[in-house]
């Protein structure tokens, strides 16, 4: 089992941290405040009492932000054991959620606000693969 620490240890495990942090809190707004999250990405929250029958939009919104919580966690839990593998691997799946979720701004499926959802991942895996890629030519972990 890997050992923690208190802090991350390579500026590689910071940007995974920072990451997990924020992707933990905006979890966390979606659980505590659905229709706060929704105006941040730039969708229109229906008032209490407006969806139609068999409208799921918070069921899917809390299983969104309850995977985010978690995933955030398992960031931050990855960052504070050191755990390089990890970060690599999450850089090509970032990518991906980038390019689909732009991709769904593109294609009318979701508002532009979206694309701000799209952006932090890319950039996100962009900061990570930069750091990553440093540490390896340096030999610097921190």
């Amino acid at each position: 089992m890997r050992r923690l620490s208190s802090r991350p240890r390579s500026l590689s495990g910071w940007t995974m941290a920072v990451f997990g942090l924020l992707a933990a809190a905006l979890g966390a707004v979606g659980l505590a405040a659905p229709d706060a999250l929704l105006a941040v990405m730039g969708f229109a929250p229906v008032p209490d009492g407006a969806r139609a029958e068999g409208d799921h939009t918070l069921l899917f919104l809390t299983a969104s932000s309850m995977a985010a919580v978690n995933m955030g966690a398992y960031y931050v839990l990855a960052a504070l054991s050191d755990w390089r593998a990890f970060y690599g691997w999450t850089v090509p799946f970032r990518l991906l959620t980038c390019t689909v979720f732009t991709a769904a701004v593109l294609a009318g499926r979701a508002p532009a606000g979206f694309l701000g959802v799209g952006l932090w991942e890319g950039a996100g895996a962009a900061a990570t693969w930069a750091a990553l890629r440093y540490e390896r030519r340096t030999g610097r972990s921190a």
